[in-house]
Order: C-alpha cells, then structure tokens, then sequence
C-alpha cells in the first residue's frame, strides 16, 4: 500500500512532519498545504490498530483547528494551557472554537504549573497560580491534570525517555 511507517517508543507510534523534512528546515505553508500534510499523516500512515489517535495542534483557532475539526471525526478535545493570563485568552478561544463545531472539550491540563527549586524546595507560580483551574470552573470543565515546570521532565523527555518511564516514583 506504500503506507508510512510511524516511530514507535513505549509502544506508542508517532508520526510528524518534523520527521519527514531537514532539521532545521522551516515549516511555511499555508492552511491548504498544512490541511493536506495532516491528511497523508493520517491516511498514509500504516497506524495499525488503534485504541487513540491523538493529534498535537498548535495553539489557536486556526485553519489547522478548524479543518482538523471539520474533516475528521474527533471524539473529543483537551485544552494544554499554562496559567498566564495571555495563554489563558487562546486556550479559552480553543474551547469555545471546539464547543462551536460541536467537538467535546474533555477538559484542561495546566501546564508548566509550578516551579519547584531543586536545592531548597521552594515553590514559585512564574506563569501565575491557578489559571486554568479558574477557566475550568468558569467553562464547566474538568481539570486533567497538572504538569510541573520540572528539570527532570525536560532532561527525560530531550533524552527520549520521559519521567513515567525513567522515574516512575517520582512525584513528577
């Protein structure tokens, strides 16, 4: 069928166009070409069985959003957002834009939540307290979870072995 072959860790497959283009080669395209590049990787990708699809888009309620939400069948949508106030205007937009085309929002996870020093344990909100939690009581929504900002995650995950793998225990 001359389909695709995704990169599989931990069992999951994964597909990008960062894959298929030069490292540093910028990625310029316009709503359409975009839109066509998200139909090879879905339909000509050898997938396999699947039990989910999850599609990572950029933030916002672009073409992207819009022709993704109209042309696939998606059974729902989860809002990432840190808890800056500006990030908190898209990731509202991104809600309202998925309840409008009749997606679900299963809900937000707050990114980026918290930072934890890791000589002396302090914590400190940089991107502000609670953001998140607040947007999701005001839309009706659930909390998913919360991602700490955390070395550990970003040093696990640049190396390709993210925390739930390297560091199962940890509260990361």
């Amino acid at each position: 069928e001359n389909l695709m072959r995704p990169l599989k860790n931990y069992g999951i497959a994964c597909m990008s166009m960062g894959f298929l283009i030069e490292e540093t080669a910028p990625v310029v395209w316009r709503g359409l070409m975009v839109m066509s590049a998200v139909e090879k990787l879905l339909r000509q990708v050898d997938w396999g069985q699947l039990d989910y699809l999850v599609i990572d888009m950029p933030p916002g309620t672009g073409d992207v959003q819009l022709s993704v939400s109209q042309n696939i069948p998606i059974a729902g949508a989860v809002i990432v957002s840190t808890p800056q106030d500006v990030a908190l205007l898209d990731a509202r937009k991104g809600a309202e834009m998925f309840r409008k085309v009749h997606v679900p929002v299963l809900g937000l996870v707050q990114n980026m939540s918290v930072f934890q020093c890791p000589k002396c344990k302090h914590e400190t909100h940089i991107f502000g307290a609670d953001g998140v939690r607040e947007l999701a009581k005001a839309l009706g929504l659930d909390i998913l979870g919360d991602i700490p900002l955390h070395v550990n995650i970003r040093e696990t995950c640049d190396s390709g072995q993210p925390v739930v793998i390297s560091q199962p225990q940890s509260d990361a």
